[in-house]
């Protein structure tokens, strides 16, 4: 007698359908669990390279039918020996197109939308549609991007506690060849990726001179290119790393600057990778820390388990290590902190908003500068720029930022700490209520909530 066939949900459904010691305390096992993960929940993928590819494959297959990938480059030759569902004949395709393709083809039931264009070229709204957001990136540029767009939609009760209904968890992973990294954003409640921005090394800069005259090696030369050449050529037009014909451009010229004092190895996707601070990758640590990644994203959205506290390291160069480390979020946070909660009459203009930042005992902020999102409001120097800037101060701040009821703004200024004056930058929560009208500009207009608790 045959066997009856194995459901192709077995696993999951070990991890779904029955309850256990570690698992978390919203937990419900149940079909109806995983019926609703399959048909309501959104997980975003950023990126589709060598980790992207197997964050696809491991999210679909575990359990994930609702899935987008965003991705602006295309396939190159250089990719296929990781990136395995690239195949020659994709050259030149997006990656995000073949990507979800593919996985779609071998994984029944998966949905998955690809998005070929840059991250910052999509408007905030689409992130926010999202119910956890996966990253498989090579960059720190975009992970920073990605952090602050996925804290921009955190907001803060008034005791300085996240609202639960905005947070935007993040599962981030990223490999270097045998070492790789998994870690859990829950933005609010654990460090984000700026709170632990020193774990990165510095991005290696190399002195103008020994790349104008005495190159050593083909980043030198890639870099000569890039950094002196292409402003010598052409001028005021900016480079654009995303943009193949400035990258092949780059490339060509390295190679004439290579030829020249005799120096090997300039290819193209080292070019790249000088450039645009690719950071390299092998399939295995890509399998694994992808696994590890998938695993935390299905532990958040169903509670199966408790979710990793919260950095896993990896490192399988000699022999095995792993190791989870518990960060601290920094409580002063410009990106993912609660910020200075100021409520403001919507007549305020911004000259009285800022010498209110200068009166006010909890702050004490003076010659501020003003800056909401990617806009200067106001800047105290150069002089070129507070000229610019100097008509905004009659105006009301609530106009100044787009007549939103309430949003964030970055303070910079001297402020006195320990009877010491000091450069401070301050991250305010302002919020407009309606009045009829104030008569003294006081700083009983202007409250600060001082409690700074802790939301864990």
């Amino acid at each position: 007698m045959d066997a009856p066939p194995q459901s192709k949900s077995r696993d999951l459904d070990k991890l779904l359908l029955r309850s256990g010691n570690l698992v978390g305390p919203g937990f419900f096992p149940g079909t109806d669990l995983r019926d609703d993960i399959r048909e309501y929940v959104r997980v975003l993928v950023v990126g589709a390279g060598g980790l992207g590819c197997e964050l696809l494959k491991d999210l679909a297959l575990s359990g994930f039918r609702n899935l987008d990938v965003i991705d602006m480059d295309r396939i190159e030759v250089t990719n296929l020996n990781r990136q395995f569902l690239f195949r020659l004949e994709d050259v030149g395709k997006p990656k995000a197109e073949v990507a979800a393709k593919r996985v779609m083809e071998r994984v029944s039931g998966v949905e998955i939308v690809p998005h070929f264009s840059r991250i910052e070229d999509k408007e905030l709204e689409f992130y926010n549609d999202f119910n956890i957001i996966a990253l498989g990136l090579d960059s720190i540029e975009a992970r920073r991007y990605i952090n602050g767009v996925a804290c921009g939609f955190l907001e803060y009760n008034e005791d300085d506690t996240p609202r639960s209904e905005t947070i935007k968890p993040m599962v981030d992973g990223g490999t270097e060849g045998f070492k790789g990294h998994a870690r859990v954003i829950v933005p609010g409640v654990t460090p984000c990726f700026e709170c632990t921005i020193w774990l990165f090394p510095p991005q290696v800069k190399f002195p103008l001179c020994t790349l104008a005259e005495t190159p050593r090696n083909a980043a030198h030369c890639i870099e000569y290119a890039h950094l002196i050449k292409w402003h010598e050529v052409h001028g005021g037009k900016s480079f654009d790393p995303d943009e193949p014909e400035h990258m092949k451009w780059v490339y060509d010229e390295a190679i004439k600057r290579a030829e020249l004092f005799g120096i090997p190895g300039v290819t193209y996707s080292l070019t790249q990778g000088v450039v645009k601070n690719i950071i390299p990758a092998i399939a295995s640590t890509n399998a694994i820390i992808s696994a590890a990644c998938a695993l935390e994203t299905l532990k958040i959205v169903s509670g199966c388990s408790k979710t990793l506290a919260n950095y896993l390291t990896y490192n399988g160069g000699e022999g095995l290590h792993t190791k989870v480390t518990e960060f601290e979020r920094d409580k002063e946070c410009l990106v993912c902190g609660p910020g200075i909660l100021i409520e403001l009459d919507t007549s305020i203009t911004l000259q009285k908003f800022i010498d209110m930042l200068e009166q006010h005992p909890k702050l004490l902020l003076s010659k501020a500068s003003v800056k909401h999102g990617k806009d200067s409001l106001y800047m105290q120097a150069p002089p070129v720029l507070e000229e610019m800037h100097r008509p905004n101060l009659s105006k009301p701040l609530y106009d100044l930022m787009g007549r939103v009821e309430k949003d964030t703004v970055h303070v910079f200024g001297t402020a006195l700490k320990n009877e010491e004056k000091q450069s401070s930058l301050t991250k305010l929560r302002v919020v407009f209520k309606e009045a009829d009208g104030v008569a003294d500009m006081d700083t009983s207009i202007l409250r600060v909530n001082s409690k700074r608790k802790t939301p864990f």
